[in-house]
């Protein structure tokens, strides 16, 4: 296939990531011709004096538009991209100079219609910020969940760093209303149109996730909600391992009580996970402070995850009413 890539960028009330990321993407690697779709997505501060800053170094499009949300936002700058394979990213992300000329060099070798690539942590990220890239991203955590090179599930690709052929896009229609979960609910009815995703590692990006402990759990709590009802949707995808935060949190919790009558060694277990996760971070990060706060950004993630999935089975499961009545926000119309 000849690729000609359109990367797809929503924005809402960021232009100093946009500034960074248009940034990294002056510095690409990639020798060939390639488009930049800024969709501004309802903002109050808006981004256009540092897309027009970019305009004699970039092929940069902008498209203001009212608020409907980041999955609708992709789709509006898709229907109106040249290229005929599209680059997904959040605004929050800034690229490494070899990132398109990797995307390419593995499209080249082994083509697929959809792939995801993973994200890192940049050396200018604060601590809490690259712990909770770890908590994220580490194969102990629902990073393994989520899939990739070494995990347990198939590889399920995430809006912050996605390509999707045009092809694939017209077929099955875009993004849905759902958010977060529109990545999940996209990648499930690409595969169920017959294409195939796969995991590009070398085409990874610098995701700043500028957020604190309190947006963290949050955020969390939202993706453990949505999972129960894209296995509604999708019941073929269901999975046990969705589960392993609920019953971590749970579990937990059943260990303190055991230690009051005397039960220790449900709460050593604890105490030896966590102590691989410090280990760990402090193996990928190299940063005693990171490691430490890594343990927080997992307790906070699998709490926050795991009540948001058993609550939002429980009413998806016993309630008459449909997703979108029991948890509007949710939803965007």
């Amino acid at each position: 296939m000849d690729i000609s890539f359109s990367f797809i960028i929503p924005v809402y009330n960021r232009p100093n990531e946009i500034r960074e990321l248009l940034q990294s993407l002056v510095l690409q690697s990639y020798k060939e011709p390639f488009e930049v779709i800024i969709v501004e997505d309802g903002s109050t501060i808006d981004s256009k004096g540092e897309v027009d800053a970019f305009k004699d170094k970039l092929d940069i499009t902008y498209l203001p538009k009212g608020n409907s949300g980041p999955g609708d936002s992709r789709n509006y700058g898709m229907e109106r991209a040249n290229g005929n394979y599209f680059v997904i990213l959040d605004s929050d992300c800034i690229l490494p100079p070899q990132y398109l000329q990797e995307a390419r060099k593995s499209l080249d070798g082994c083509f697929v219609h959809c792939y995801g690539g993973p994200d890192a942590a940049h050396d200018s990220f604060s601590n809490v910020q690259k712990a909770i890239n770890y908590a994220m991203t580490s194969f102990f955590t629902t990073g393994g969940i989520r899939g990739g090179k070494s995990s347990v599930d198939k590889f399920q690709p995430r809006s912050f760093n996605m390509g999707i052929s045009k092809e694939a896009f017209d077929k099955v229609g875009g993004y849905g209303k759902i958010h977060p979960g529109e990545d999940p609910d996209l990648t499930i009815r690409i595969w169920e149109k017959g294409y195939d995703t796969k995991l590009i590692p070398k085409a990874f990006v610098y995701h700043k996730r500028r957020i604190d402990w309190k947006k963290f759990y949050n955020q969390v709590n939202k993706f453990g909600m949505v999972r129960p009802i894209l296995n509604k949707w999708h019941p073929g995808t269901a999975k046990l391992t969705y589960w392993f935060p609920t019953v971590f949190f749970l579990g937990f919790i059943a260990s303190l009580l055991l230690l009051l009558i005397g039960v220790t060694w449900p709460l050593l277990a604890y105490i030896l996970y966590f102590t691989v996760i410090f280990f760990d971070s402090l193996f990928k990060n190299g940063n005693i402070g990171v490691a430490f706060l890594s343990l927080i950004a997992v307790g906070i993630q699998f709490l926050g995850y795991g009540w948001g999935f058993l609550k939002s089975t429980i009413w998806i499961n016993f309630s008459k009413k449909n997703p979108k009545e029991l948890f509007p926000k949710l939803f965007f119309n």
